[in-house]
């Protein structure tokens, strides 16, 4: 009878699989992410009159505000460099940082339709925002080397130095810390929505906690409980280590021990947010 012919089967999903994390799983499902990556660039941007343009326009607005308000009017800028390029490479690690977080924090609300109709590996969701944030942060790149660029032949007073190869791993790592922590305000938020109000307030006011606004050497001078606060904040030393990068001791501060712990507070945070997410989202739907 037809009933009892074995079917070969492709794929099989069994009840190991949901508890399971496999990169070789991941890869199998490149194209996927590909296409998510391309379905959210173009909702982003679909309907708005400028479009991509926004890419550019928000980092340019984002720069002047932080010139005019902590540069000029509260005089916490650097000394002996121009404060756009300061403020620019500034803004770009922490753009990435917080978009990252925020979009990786809203993946199970704003794809619980997709979840509940197909499978796949739901990590492909929140690593699609990171891929997108990337296409951003090239944008924002292109702006910061074209103004450095002016900046160190008609002006100069950078002393860009070996690290400046590092500059991509920063970004990588700041992508990722992002990812983690989204990651683990995602499985919250399944089941406390409001959350997602105090994660967007919370956000702002971390950027006053890290290294964006005020240089290391002015909090140094300064000391205080505000310095060590700002330096426990492990974007800050990513921030200073990128700037340093492209503008020297003037701009940045290096220092190994506390990239270090970044990058074990990452790996954490990561590990932690990829076993909670997994954890959650065997049964999320039962709570949305």
């Amino acid at each position: 009878m037809e009933l009892n012919k074995i079917q070969n089967w492709t794929t099989s999903i069994g009840k190991g699989d949901s508890n399971s994390f496999s990169f070789k799983e991941l890869w199998r499902y490149r194209d996927l992410l590909f296409l998510f990556v391309r379905r959210d660039f173009v909702k982003e941007f679909k309907q708005t009159i400028l479009g991509p343009l926004w890419f550019i326009i928000q980092p340019i607005f984002q720069t002047i505000i932080l010139i005019f308000v902590f540069g000029k009017v509260g005089g916490l800028g650097p000394n002996g460099i121009p404060q756009i390029t300061f403020y620019l490479a500034g803004t770009i690690v922490w753009n990435l940082f917080a978009d990252c977080l925020l979009k990786t924090s809203e993946v199970f609300r704003a794809n619980a339709g997709i979840f509940t109709k197909v499978y796949f590996p739901r990590l492909i969701m929140p690593l699609s925002t990171v891929f997108t944030s990337y296409l951003k942060v090239l944008v924002q790149l292109g702006i910061l080397l074209a103004v450095y660029a002016y900046e160190f032949i008609f002006i100069g007073g950078f002393e860009p130095n070996f690290t400046i190869v590092l500059f991509p791993l920063y970004l990588i790592i700041a992508s990722f810390l992002g990812l983690g922590m989204g990651l683990i305000i995602s499985a919250m938020t399944t089941k406390y929505w409001d959350l997602r109000f105090l994660v967007q307030f919370s956000i702002q006011l971390l950027m006053f906690l890290s290294a964006v606004i005020t240089p290391y050497y002015v909090l140094a001078e300064k000391g205080g409980w505000m310095q060590k606060l700002i330096m426990l904040n492990p974007i800050s030393s990513l921030i200073e280590a990128f700037r340093h990068a492209f503008l020297g001791n003037a701009g940045g501060w290096f220092h190994w021990q506390s990239l270090l712990y970044t990058v074990v507070t990452t790996i954490v945070v990561l590990a932690l947010g990829i076993a909670i997410f997994r954890r959650v989202e065997r049964n999320f739907v039962d709570t949305l």
